[in-house]
């Protein structure tokens, strides 16, 4: 006993050495020369690392004496390592509290060497790890536990204490799944990934109209590698070789334009949509708006109620959309609602498949799966829905189509380069033709509703297509 005593006095008094040779430190490092001062930073890092792992062992040895315990113990690390108030006092606290429940220091027990408890307090009286890395190990050695082959637990945990060791604790989740499939119960990770099922979500948020709508969403590793599967090949960089124009987006503009692009085609805003699915969009917006395309259309009977759609991106959607509108006299009194048939018919889509082959942009290579009819006369501006006023166009294209207002001609004989739709890349082009043609006829085949508003005459004629679009409202 009076060699232990002796060596302990020993001890401190080298600790006492040490603080005082570590006090202003900074003030001689002047003197040092380069190599010096990176073996003085490993020199350093060794010393703390070593006094982190002596005040676990200190803490440890408190707790199982019965010094301090429970709830105490955190508080008593607070009161006499000031330094941990910063953060790490619970980490030593939880340390103390486990080893002192696997046994005293009177009755010589103590945590089992190849359980994980005693692995990590070996890791961490070493110095491999600090505190807080070996509880993070604690934890995750624990959510495994239940699911590896008991012998395999001390290996497991060895492999988590090296990860950990290497690039600390955030790297550790990541190799669950190969932890679980090489020592796991046979059906562990299926049983694992099943039940993550359960966890798996999507938020409902509200809609914002003039700011972005943020969403989280949680998915399994099977529904996020069926994710990812669908936009990686949509959202990768596409330069336009043909006209220089480089892929400017953010990734991460080109993975919510994927993901857009992805819902739209398989969710039901398509050819296939009809009224009243519940993909529909339906927008209200008065007959003023309209007229001048100022304003803006509101969103009715979804989760994005009351969400506000500007008048260009109404005329995005009403391209190739299950778009609805319901339009508003002066009073917000319903003077008509549309009906889908504008949309381009399957047998359309079919013939533009075979003939542009894919995306029309100069330069552009996506395929025709990828994209969508584009009305070339717009619709709202009376054009038909019809092979010769269409082209295939995909969704960055489509929106930069509509935000640069370009025009295209659509030929009934391919050019010598193969192409039957031609685009005018001048901005504005769209409304310098537009400018050129006469309003179309209004077809005999779709008068307008009998009991329709007076006022309508003139917005009718400018807007009437040969698809029938518009219908009376049910009484």
């Amino acid at each position: 006993m009076s060699t232990g005593r002796t060596e302990l006095r020993e001890r401190c008094s080298s600790i006492d050495a040490a603080r005082e040779a570590l006090a202003g430190f900074g003030d001689v490092l002047a003197a040092a020369s380069g190599a010096e001062l990176g073996e003085l930073l490993e020199s350093l890092d060794e010393v703390v690392a070593l006094g982190s792992a002596a005040r676990v062992s200190v803490a440890v040895e408190a707790a199982r004496r019965g010094e301090v315990a429970g709830s105490e113990v955190q508080l008593w690390v607070r009161e006499h390592a000031p330094s941990l108030r910063q953060g790490g006092a619970a980490a030593v606290a939880r340390l103390a509290v486990d080893v002192a429940a696997a046994g005293s220091a009177l009755d010589g027990g103590g945590p089992v060497e190849d359980s994980p408890l005693g692995l990590v307090l070996a890791a961490v009286e070493a110095g491999r790890v600090d505190a807080g890395v070996g509880c993070a190990v604690l934890r995750e050695a624990g959510r495994l536990t239940p699911l590896l082959q008991p012998a395999a637990v001390p290996t497991v945990t060895g492999k988590l204490l090296d990860l950990a060791q290497a690039w600390g604790p955030s790297l550790m989740r990541r190799l669950r799944p190969r932890l679980i499939a090489d020592h796991g119960h046979r059906g562990a990770l299926d049983d694992l990934q099943d039940r993550l099922a359960s966890a798996a979500r999507l938020s409902m948020p509200h809609v914002e109209s003039g700011d972005l709508t943020e969403y989280q969403l949680w998915m399994t590793p099977e529904q996020a590698a069926t994710l990812e599967a669908a936009i990686g090949p949509l959202s990768a960089p596409s330069p336009n070789d043909e006209t220089g124009e480089a892929d400017l987006r953010p990734a991460g503009q080109r993975r919510v334009e994927a993901l857009t692009e992805v819902c739209a085609a398989a969710s039901g805003l398509s050819a296939e949509t009809r009224a009243g699915s519940p993909a529909t969009l339906h927008v209200t917006m008065t007959l003023a708006d309209l007229r001048a395309g100022t304003g803006a259309g509101e969103v009715i009977g979804s989760v994005a109620t009351g969400t506000l759609v500007g008048p260009e991106a109404l005329r995005r959607l009403a391209c190739d959309a299950a778009l609805i509108p319901h339009v508003l006299g002066t009073a917000d009194e319903p003077l008509t609602v549309g009906r889908l048939e504008r949309l381009f018919t399957r047998a359309h889509r079919r013939h533009l498949w075979v003939r542009d082959r894919g995306c029309t942009f100069p330069g552009c290579t996506a395929p025709a799966a990828w994209a969508r009819a584009h009305h070339v006369r717009h619709w709202a501006d009376g054009g038909p829905t019809d092979a010769a006023n269409a082209a295939l166009l995909c969704q960055r294209h489509h929106t930069t189509v509509h935000r640069r207002r370009l025009w295209a001609e659509v030929r009934e004989r391919p050019d010598d380069r193969g192409r039957y739709v031609v685009w005018d890349l001048s901005d504005g082009s769209y409304d310098r033709a537009l400018a050129t043609l006469r309003p179309p006829p209004l077809e005999s085949s779709h008068p307008p509703p009998a009991d329709r508003d007076p006022g309508l005459d003139e917005w009718w004629n400018d807007l009437a297509v040969d698809d029938g679009w518009w219908s009376t409202p049910a009484a």
